[in-house]
Formats: structure tokens, C-alpha cells, sequence
């Protein structure tokens, strides 16, 4: 085991911020994708009794209509996204992106207990999951690297304010 420790800590793979920046493009493609599915009416229909359920989110469809709700999640996911990309170089840029990304999954987490579906009657139900909990449980990941990146961004921006 110590060989493998060893060879690792000379690979490089260790490098500083190496987990920082692949968690940080990670993000910025996630959105880039989900942003880019809300443009078709196939994606909107099979999330809107997700988004119907959701009690941060189930406000958009009266208010913007389903199309509305569609662009509406979509242009939120680009800005989360492309405030996480330019986050590269403004660390200020990047604590918006990190707090729009803690509030898209936090919100999308929050539809888990209430999601038509989700808890497979043929096991009992609740804590067996079906597929649309377990899509909504990859939220929680995905939650988790955004309070990092908001971290990381907060602790960066504080330390660039010191040397100033």
C-alpha cells in the first residue's frame, strides 16, 4: 500500500488544485448540458411532474407557463454555469455561480420527498428508491461540490483581499 501512496504522491495527480479545477469544470459542463436540454419540449414534459412537486420550484409553471419554465431553468443553468466558468479567473464571479448552484440543488433535492414515483411500492416503498429518486439523489453530489466550490471561492477571494 505505501508503494501505491508513494507512486501517487509523485504522479502530479496530487497537485493542489487539481480537484478544485476538474470539480469546477465538472460543474460548468453539468450546466452547459442541463441548461442545453431545457431548449426541447421532450425534456420539459418528462420533468414536469418533478418541477410540479417541488415546493421551490412548482411556482414557475403558473407564473411562466411550461415553455416559460423550460427557458426560464435553462437560462438559470447557463448563468449558474457560466458564472462557475468565468469563477476560473474572478473568484468573486465564482462565489455568484457556487451560491446559484447550491440553490438549483438544494431546491431540486427538496422535490425528492414529494416526487410522484419515487419510492418503489413493490419494496415496501420509502427507502427504495426507483429511478426518479435516485435522479434526484445525484443532487445531493452535486450539492456538495457546489458549498466546495463556494468554499473555495469565499476562502481565494478572502486571501487575494490580505495580499492586496
Amino acid at each position: 500500500m505505501n508503494f501505491i501512496v508513494d507512486a501517487l504522491s509523485r504522479s502530479g495527480l496530487l497537485r493542489r488544485d487539481l480537484d478544485y479545477h476538474l470539480l469546477r469544470a465538472s460543474m460548468v459542463i453539468i450546466f452547459a448540458w442541463f441548461g442545453y436540454d431545457k431548449w426541447f419540449e421532450s425534456e420539459i414534459r418528462g420533468l414536469l411532474p418533478l418541477i410540479s412537486h417541488g415546493p421551490f420550484i412548482s411556482w414557475t409553471i403558473p407564473v411562466f407557463g411550461i415553455r416559460g419554465t423550460s427557458y426560464f431553468l435553462g437560462m438559470s443553468e447557463w448563468i449558474f454555469g457560466s458564472l462557475l466558468l468565468l469563477g476560473f479567473w474572478n473568484k468573486k464571479l465564482g462565489v455568484l455561480g457556487a451560491l446559484g448552484s447550491c440553490c438549483t440543488f438544494l431546491a431540486t433535492l427538496t422535490i425528492m420527498p414529494f416526487a410522484p414515483g419515487a419510492w418503489d411500492p413493490a419494496a415496501g416503498g420509502f427507502p427504495a428508491m426507483t429511478i426518479v429518486s435516485a435522479f434526484l439523489l445525484k443532487d445531493l453530489v452535486l450539492l456538495a461540490v457546489s458549498v466546495y466550490l463556494l468554499k473555495q471561492d469565499v476562502s481565494r477571494e478572502l486571501a487575494a483581499r490580505e495580499e492586496a
